[in-house]
């Protein structure tokens, strides 16, 4: 029984902690006028679960997600508006193709699904490299693109992983409003580490 009730405890204490983040992640992106504030409380969310990761689990939340998304403040709003750029693009190419073909569905729809679907797994690793390495913003997307690249078992598990999380999420709304933006991090800086590993290993 006092086994139970400590795991059970351990769980509420994770649940809790999401929770809180989610908060934060939110707040934090409020605070910063929506746009310039949703890629710094990304970056200051994904640098506390690469603490975590880390081991660093007794850490005051709000202090550091403050220090975090005060530091990477512009660094990431600058990244951020490179995504915005080439997703832009993306949109442009899709509204193209709708204007020439209309609805009739065309084998030129393909390369622009694969293109959508390789950019959504690159995206998976771009903030998990920004607060891993410390390197300017080209080399953050020249590394996510590369560790993408080489690593298929990690971004299999990733796109697995957070496509059963977002099944979950539309199945139940409301723990996507509650620890959604968590959880999805979690996942991504999980696989992530696991695919820096592997890299630095053999770089060694």
């Amino acid at each position: 029984m006092n086994l139970f009730s400590s795991q059970l405890y351990k769980i509420m204490e994770w649940i809790t902690r999401f929770a809180y983040l989610q908060l934060l992640w939110i707040l934090f992106t409020l605070a910063g006028v929506t746009i310039a504030g949703i890629f710094p409380a990304t970056a200051a969310l994904f640098s506390i679960m690469r603490d975590w990761l880390k081991g660093k689990r007794e850490v005051r939340l709000f202090s550091a997600f403050s220090t975090y998304f005060k530091a990477e403040f512009w660094k990431s709003n600058l990244l951020g508006l490179v995504l915005l750029f080439i997703t832009a693009l993306m949109g442009i190419d899709l509204y193209f193709i709708q204007e020439y073909l209309g609805q009739s569905f065309s084998w030129l729809y393909i390369p622009w699904f694969a293109l959508l679907i390789t950019f959504s797994l690159f995206l998976s690793y771009v903030f998990p490299v920004f607060v891993y390495y410390d390197v300017r913003i080209g080399r953050v997307l020249k590394h996510s693109l590369l560790i993408m690249l080489i690593s298929p078992i990690q971004s299999v598990t990733m796109m697995l992983s957070i496509s059963m999380l977002c099944v979950l999420m539309w199945l139940v709304p409301a723990l996507g409003f509650i620890f959604g933006a968590p959880a999805a991090a979690f996942i991504m800086m999980w696989a992530g580490l696991h695919a820096f590993y592997r890299v630095d290993q053999k770089a060694g």
